[in-house]
């Protein structure tokens, strides 16, 4: 029942998904004032409230959908008639705020399972390894905003089209068309970073995370790894292989913080925090 409900709000039925998310909460989307959006307690991330409770982002692009996502616009009327002119009632300002669909995103399924710390906040430079079509990367970039930086990898030219499309509009991420497993090729484009998002799917995750790591991460610096267990070792338990890959991450000197699956969004998935040493955990 969840792998089936993933698929569809993942997959190729992507045009019909969109018309039936933003069938579900348009009118309350219009009005603005039924839906009441709040902080969500990891800076950047918020949550709207209204007939269901939506995880949203706030747009950096207002007005632009980036994969066919639901938008709420909601407006706050100053207090007080603070900015009124001559006595005049004070405009409302708008706000856009883009629906973060945990189906469709690792970081968000890990958001709403209760990760205790993402590392990334409003101003923050963050390396994204395995950025796909730039889905989850157009959130952290919403997350991160005008004063921060989504540095987002991905190896397939197909999937790179997309990301740099979007990145055509977002100029805070810099979109990289090479293999994670090869930093030194992107060297010259990558700043020092505070936090690093993997979700690469390769045997060897660990390694390519470590490397990117031991280039761009600051001391201290926050590292966020999706695993697919199946992309490892399709043999062994999920748990045997998440444990080992733990095990790994510690060789690369990232001290892992905390673990969680990511249940019912993905199935044999887990999310593991970790932060960068200057010394082996």
């Amino acid at each position: 029942m969840g792998s089936g409900f993933g698929d569809r709000g993942r997959g190729g039925a992507r045009g019909r998904g969109a018309s039936r998310g933003g069938r579900g909460g348009a009118g309350g989307a219009r009005g603005g004032q039924k839906t009441v959006v709040e902080p969500h307690r990891h800076p950047g991330v918020f949550v709207a409230r209204g007939k269901e409770d939506l995880l949203v982002t706030k747009n950096l692009t207002p007005g632009e959908s980036v994969y066919g996502e639901k938008r709420l616009t909601v407006e706050t009327t100053p207090a007080n008639n603070a900015g009124a002119v001559n006595g005049e009632v004070a405009p409302a300002t708008k706000t856009e705020y883009r629906v973060w669909n945990p189906f469709r995103s690792k970081l968000a399924a890990g958001i709403l399972g209760g990760m205790e710390d993402i590392h990334m906040k409003p101003g923050s430079k963050v390396l994204y390894l395995g950025a796909a079509s730039g889905t989850s990367v157009s959130h952290v970039a919403d997350i991160v905003g005008p004063t921060g930086t989504v540095f987002a990898v991905e190896f397939s030219h197909r999937s790179g089209r997309d990301l740099i499309n979007m990145a055509t509009h977002r100029t805070n991420v810099i979109p990289i068309i090479e293999d994670a497993r090869h930093p030194l090729k992107y060297r010259m484009l990558v700043s020092m970073v505070d936090c690093i998002f993997a979700d690469v799917a390769q045997p060897d995750q660990a390694r390519i995370v470590g490397l990117n790591a031991h280039l761009f991460l600051k001391v201290g610096g926050g590292v966020v790894v999706s695993i697919k267990a199946n992309c490892i070792d399709s043999t062994a338990a999920p748990e045997a292989v998440f444990a080992r890959e733990v095990v790994k991450l510690r060789e690369e000197r990232i001290k892992p913080k905390e673990q969680l699956t990511l249940e019912p969004f993905e199935r044999d998935h887990a999310m593991v925090v970790g932060v960068y040493q200057r010394t082996a955990a």
